[in-house]
């Protein structure tokens, strides 16, 4: 085992730096966690998942929640944020502005609400070979039906509501995501839009920015969605690509001290759209800036989002004869690596193989979908952004978990037919919250008051392992989750099992004004 799992703090947060700085770098490695990290050498870095005792009971839980949303909407009042008297500006933390009069002409502040309804838009993908992704929006909508039923959105203004969210599926094309966010604008007026996938999410971010719609937590990792000067509208949901990609660097390179001193060959399966890019031009930008860039070998092959088979390029990438593989691709792909790598002898030969932190769920990676007694994915490593697996043994008789699978129960579903219920329930929890804190705060849920209740947010998320924070701070910290933990499959217990302790560098993350051009953070 390398060392990296003693010294997991040793990592640099990759999400920006600022303007003027070579692009190369510039894009993934961030000078101020390099320095913060470089600071503490000597010691451990790591955050124990023993630090604090989460609640054991839901009633414990929701006690904990309201009081961090009373801290929330607390802050936001006495530091007199929000909406100015001339309705023309929106202010939060750490400098953070939305400037209204730059709205389109007709904008309303509460389109999409009624006094019984809140409507979200949803594109996301149903169908296709991404379509087990649909589960997540599926998962959210049973926190949101549950929370809708207790009455839990009643607002400042006494108004109770229930969320409607509107799923349309795109099945991951983003040609077909655009027409239908213009549909639930122009047809279903929604409140807010929410988008899955680094591909349709791109296509559409500036438009929601430019319309001042609210876009919030969407469901994909990159790093453009840290930018809250330019896109104010948009925040992040989870753990950052590039974030992943430094850590796979720094694990490779102390791999370098342990097992390869002559250099290491990586090989990647590479998704050819935004999202696979991302991860790329990350690891690409890592292996740039480290002082041992002339002992990596780095060779990629490329599938399309709708590629029936990863044979091909897998074949290709078995005979490179690499130490690490990654793959740095989603959805059925992921599941299609493993059983290729196994059968091309990958398995046997390659050392270190990881899946992608999109790919953690436990439905692409169990035996009833690799087949067989599901030895094919056994050893297999991941960053997996500290998600929490809904169907893991080892979460029975954590009270959230237990309360979350009989939510999605209650809407018919069975919540070990797919384990992207796990991050579905840990995104429905962070909007049932936004949208709690945003109501309490004055003049009601309005969509600025839903966009500053998300850029203060500061709480404890029951579906991230302990120890890992889930705050951004206006301006200051675009980035929702910073943090993550390193886990193996065991075949044997069909689950991911942590290996050392969980990484979080909360706050450290630059923010990333994506050049989409260039494709790097500016």
């Amino acid at each position: 085992m390398p060392a990296t799992l003693a010294a997991l703090g040793l990592v640099a947060a990759a999400c920006g730096g600022d303007d003027g700085e070579d692009a190369s770098t510039a894009a993934t490695v961030d000078e101020g966690v390099k320095s913060g990290i470089e600071s503490q050498l000597g010691g451990s870095t790591t955050t124990s998942t023993s630090a604090v005792e989460d609640p054991t009971t839901l009633e414990g839980w929701e006690e904990l929640w309201s009081e961090q949303r009373a801290a929330i909407v607390a802050r936001i009042q006495e530091n007199g944020w929000g909406l100015n008297a001339e309705g023309t500006q929106v202010t939060g933390p750490e400098g953070f502005t939305m400037d209204l009069s730059a709205c389109p002409a007709g904008w309303s502040n509460t389109e999409g609400l009624t006094d019984t309804e809140i409507k979200i838009g949803h594109p996301t993908a149903l169908s296709g070979t991404l379509a087990d992704y649909g589960n997540i929006s599926r998962g959210q909508i049973a926190i949101l039906d549950y929370y809708s039923q207790e009455g839990f959105f009643e607002d400042s203004e006494g108004k109770t509501r229930s969320v409607n969210m509107i799923l349309k599926d795109d099945a991951y094309d983003p040609a077909r995501t655009i027409p239908l966010v213009d549909e639930l604008l122009d047809s279903e007026k929604a409140f807010a839009i929410q988008t899955l996938g680094s591909p349709s999410t791109m296509k559409v971010y500036d438009k929601l920015n430019q319309r001042c719609v609210p876009h919030p937590l969407p469901i994909t990792g990159h790093p453009a969605w840290g930018d809250p000067v330019h896109h104010p509208w948009t925040t992040t949901a989870g753990f950052a690509y590039n974030t992943e990609a430094v850590l796979w660097g720094n694990f490779i390179e102390d791999l370098m001290a342990d097992e390869f001193p002559d250099g290491v060959k990586v090989a990647a399966l590479v998704m050819n759209n935004d999202f696979g890019k991302s991860y790329d031009s990350a690891f690409k930008a890592y292996i740039a800036q480290s002082p041992n860039a002339a002992k990596f070998e780095f060779v990629t092959e490329t599938i399309e989002p709708s590629a029936p088979t990863v044979k091909d390029p897998m074949t290709t990438l078995a005979a490179e004869g690499a130490d690490v593989f990654i793959a740095m691709t989603a959805g059925v792909s992921c599941t299609q690596a493993i059983i290729e790598a196994a059968e091309n002898g990958m398995t046997e030969d390659v050392p270190y193989l990881f899946m992608p932190s999109t790919c953690k769920a436990s439905s692409f990676m169990g035996k009833d979908k690799v087949g067989g007694d599901g030895s094919a994915s056994e050893g297999w490593w991941v960053f997996g952004g500290g998600l929490r697996d809904l169907n893991s043994v080892a979460e029975d008789g954590n009270a959230f978990i237990e309360w979350a699978r009989e939510r999605v129960r209650a809407i018919g579903l069975d919540p070990a037919s797919s384990g992207s219920f796990s991050n579905g329930i840990g995104n429905g929890w962070a909007m049932a919250q936004a949208l709690k804190i945003g109501g309490e705060l004055d003049g009601g849920l309005t969509r600025t008051n839903l966009i500053l209740a998300l850029r203060a947010i500061d709480m404890t998320n029951p579906m991230l392992v302990t120890g890992i924070q889930f705050n951004m701070n206006g301006n200051a910290d675009a980035y929702v989750i910073e943090g993550s933990d390193v886990s193996r499959w065991n075949s044997g217990e069909q689950r991911w099992v942590p290996e050392g302790d969980i990484i979080d560098l909360s706050g450290k993350s630059s923010n990333c004004a994506w050049d989409q051009a260039a494709g790097l953070c500016g």
